[in-house]
């Protein structure tokens, strides 16, 4: 019966929020969706030494074009101390945002709801690594009916990519840890090709097929790294991803790994019922993978199209995919530049547009009703650029369709607040 309602649960919120435009696309598709215009911008900022009190923090800029404060800060909360603030995400209800530190492992609960202007940090867990078993660096928080589903990126035995995915309830109490297949122990799972890393990443859900898909980055010992130091180590560049998981939703057990080489990061998923496939880009190698059901009932991962030019690396670090399933912005972080796809042909994807948004960017996010683009520019605090080109902003940008114009800009280190890094949206109407 918990099965049933699990696919019954998806199907509506897939059902519910494929008539529209756009949406906030990366979020899980059991979360309410709401179109129209997104009065806030949450976002999981990174504390810099030496600038401000120096901690990480949540920070909430006004949205609203018919707000006094449109375009600026209103409200900040500093968590305390640095721990490579990351990924965030909501539960199922949007009621709490939940947000991770890949350094330190804590998870930093945010209350959003009781006065979505001003979130309060409500609670911390400081012992994921002890209740997972040993699981290091909780990358991507998704919402699962009344759980959260957490990817690891890395393990405490050897600070390596073996890692896990962890589930918690909406109350933030531990449930289990579901460990990657590894080539000596699949756990079950068939390998379609060569590897089984055990590496970890994103996390997304098709719940219409019972499916969730996981991709693959790199363990703590990297993550933390100077990338120009790192990127000089042939041995260390070696320690990256090359899988994608696909598992049984319900069971939460691994079925298929895939060979995806060059470390897959983002997965985003079709919304359309009749389109059975995801996307994701690899960093190292710039190309979008799609992964696929075909016509017999058979998975399958596929290279479809290159980003900018490999050969200069790039590095593709978000995607964000429209809700018609027509196209798919892409952002690397080398160039600063954003680029849109045509994946109305998901298997031939091609560059329609691009636009250089900073000296480096990094995650992208599109409002509701697909008129707004938004850019936040940190990866890694010891991934970011040195000295000019260290441009920490959130820029906000009109889309009409066919060209980005710019909106406002928020400039991170002149207000002292940090690197922002990925953005959540937020309005009053969610709790009316």
């Amino acid at each position: 019966m918990l099965s049933r309602l699990y696919l019954i649960l998806g199907m509506l919120a897939i059902s519910a929020a494929f008539p529209t435009l756009a949406d906030e696309t990366p979020l899980s598709p059991y979360m309410q969706k709401i179109v129209g215009q997104e009065d806030f911008i949450y976002v999981w900022t990174l504390g810099m030494e030496g600038l401000g009190d120096g901690s990480d923090k949540l920070v909430t800029i006004d949205a609203n074009p018919k707000s006094e404060t449109y375009g600026k800060v209103i409200h900040k909360v500093s968590v305390g101390g640095r721990n490579e603030a990351h990924h965030s995400g909501f539960t199922d209800d949007r009621k709490y945002l939940w947000a991770g530190g890949l350094d330190t492992s804590k998870i930093f609960i945010f209350d959003v709801h009781t006065n979505p202007a001003k979130p309060k940090l409500v609670k911390v867990i400081d012992d994921f690594v002890v209740k997972s078993g040993g699981v290091v660096g909780p990358h991507t928080t998704y919402a699962l009916p009344g759980r959260m589903i957490i990817s690891g990126l890395s393990n405490n035995k050897d600070y390596g990519g073996r890692t896990a995915l962890v589930e918690y309830t909406n109350e933030g109490d531990y449930v289990s840890t579901y460990w990657m297949p590894t080539d000596d122990n699949l756990q079950g799972a068939t390998k379609t090709g060569k590897f089984a890393d055990g590496y970890g990443y994103d996390v997304r859900a098709l719940p219409r097929l019972d499916i969730m898909l996981t991709s693959s980055f790199t363990g703590r010992r990297n993550y933390m790294r100077d990338l120009g130091e790192l990127m000089q180590d042939q041995q260390a560049m070696q320690q990256f991803g090359k899988t994608m998981v696909l598992w049984d939703l319900q069971d939460r057990r691994p079925k298929l790994v895939f060979d995806v080489p060059g470390a897959p990061l983002e997965i985003r998923c079709a919304w359309d019922p009749n389109h059975n496939y995801c996307f994701t880009s690899t960093a190292l190698t710039a190309k979008i993978w799609l992964i696929y059901l075909d016509d017999q009932g058979k998975w399958h991962a596929q290279a479809v199209a290159d980003i900018g030019n490999p050969k200069e690396i790039p590095l593709p670090v978000d995607i964000s995919i429209e809700s018609d399933d027509k196209r798919l912005w892409v952002t690397t972080f080398m160039d600063g530049k954003a680029r849109l796809f045509d994946i109305s042909n998901p298997f031939k994807p091609k560059e329609i547009y691009n636009k250089k948004i900073g000296a480096q960017v990094n995650m992208v996010s599109q409002s509701w009703d697909g008129k707004r683009v938004y850019f936040s520019s940190s990866l890694l605090s010891k991934w970011d650029k040195k000295g000019k080109d260290n441009e920490q902003y959130v820029k906000a940008f009109g889309w009409n369709g066919e060209t980005l114009t710019p909106l406002f800009q928020v400039d991170f280190i002149k207000q002292k607040l940090g690197r922002p890094h990925q953005m959540r949206f937020g309005a009053y109407a969610l709790y009316r």
